[in-house]
């Protein structure tokens, strides 16, 4: 698997966190294999890797590299990863195996998100692609459905905010929305790549209805915010951490503290619109650095006091070495939360999934049996 298998539970004991419904919405597919798929996907195909020494050495080399404390080279560890799903075969494989981790850690709804234009160097057209992995999640489905696990998972389509495809792959999300595709995202370098450049895609996803999530507050501020909100028509923003520069702590008394929205943190927090937080990324890449280097440091806990839509993610398992467990265990650590709070972050998640209203409803439901019968 690609996260650690350990036996997460609540500071006091209680349940197994990997046995609470959990829902993912910010899951990156090429940031989630198997260290021993790499290794052997790569001998498939002839590639060299970074290191020797097999899948445990090169899952230490994964997180080591992703943590040097910014996003390009955190962004450098997936040309090896998207090196070896260039082939119909190891992009079923890859997300069919994706899948069967996730519903090992007790995930019950998943938003998977990967861009197609990085996996066409086989030979593959953007539709052979979107396809390939579409049946990797059908047949990973499929067998949970047959072991009695129900696990719902739609696609998101990302293009690239540093490339010229946007418009393209957002015609390609459109086109498959029958077929798998729930969302469009873009993803990339922030700073010099406003969302505002991709306008003619957002236009385009505007027209037809289609939900639309943007990267956005990890490696750029505000501004970056502002152009998912307003070029982007961003339903959930990716990341979205740094909105907390536009909370502004007014008065800090003891236990009472009084703060200020700016308008943007103002609009986010009142319509709504999801945070798709991904709290050991946002360490790795210096997302927090303006806050501090530890988790405890992490405007999370401010941004779910003062009532925003905070949804817990993993961003890439395999470059955090990381599960949606694991992310709740590590935050309840931090900030002392309670079964409660957790599972207010997974309704939290339902409420903001690309889901129809009426899933969305029943995913909510049935995160709130599943807790209660813990």
């Amino acid at each position: 698997m690609s996260a650690p298998d350990k036996d997460y539970r609540m500071p006091d004991g209680g349940p197994r966190l990997a046995s609470l419904p959990k829902v993912s919405l910010h899951d990156h597919l090429d940031g989630g294999l198997r260290p021993e798929t790499v290794v052997e996907l790569a001998a498939e195909a002839g590639l060299d890797l970074p290191v020797q020494g097999g899948a445990q050495a090169l899952g230490r080399w994964f997180v080591e590299s992703a943590s040097a404390g910014n996003l390009p080279d955190y962004l450098a560890t997936f040309d090896v990863t998207v090196g070896v799903m260039q082939t119909t075969a190891a992009l079923e494989r890859v997300a069919r195996e994706f899948v069967l981790d996730l519903a090992a850690d007790g995930v019950v709804h998943a938003e998977i998100r990967w861009a197609p234009e990085q996996h066409l160097r086989g030979g593959l057209s953007l539709d052979d692609a979107v396809a390939a992995v579409q049946s990797g999640i059908d047949d990973a489905v499929d067998e949970l459905a047959d072991g009695g696990h129900e696990l719902s998972v739609g696609q998101i389509l990302t293009a690239l905010r540093h490339g010229d495809r946007s418009l393209e792959i957002a015609t390609l999300a459109v086109r498959h929305r029958e077929t798998g595709v729930v969302g469009f995202d873009i993803a990339g370098p922030e700073e010099g790549h406003p969302a505002g450049a991709h306008r003619a895609a957002f236009d385009l996803l505007a027209r037809e209805f289609f939900p639309v999530t943007v990267h956005a507050g990890e490696a750029d501020g505000l501004d970056s915010i502002r152009g998912a909100l307003l070029d982007g028509r961003a339903l959930r923003l990716g990341h979205g951490v740094r909105l907390a520069e536009d909370i502004r702590v007014v008065r800090n008394r003891g236990d009472q503290t009084t703060v200020e929205l700016g308008p943007i943190a103002a609009w986010v927090r009142d319509r709504e619109i999801a945070l798709e937080l991904s709290p050991q990324s946002n360490l790795q890449t210096g997302a927090i650095s303006a806050w501090g280097a530890d988790l405890d440091d992490h405007p999370f806990d401010l941004l779910y006091q003062l009532g925003y839509r905070v949804t817990v993610n993993t961003d890439n398992r395999l470059m955090s070495g990381t599960s949606l467990s694991r992310e709740l265990a590590l935050l309840t650590q931090a900030f002392d939360y309670s079964l409660s709070d957790l599972q207010a972050f997974q309704l939290n998640a339902a409420a903001a999934s690309f889901l129809p209203l009426e899933d969305r409803d029943d995913l909510a439901d049935r995160i709130v049996r599943g807790f209660e019968a813990v």
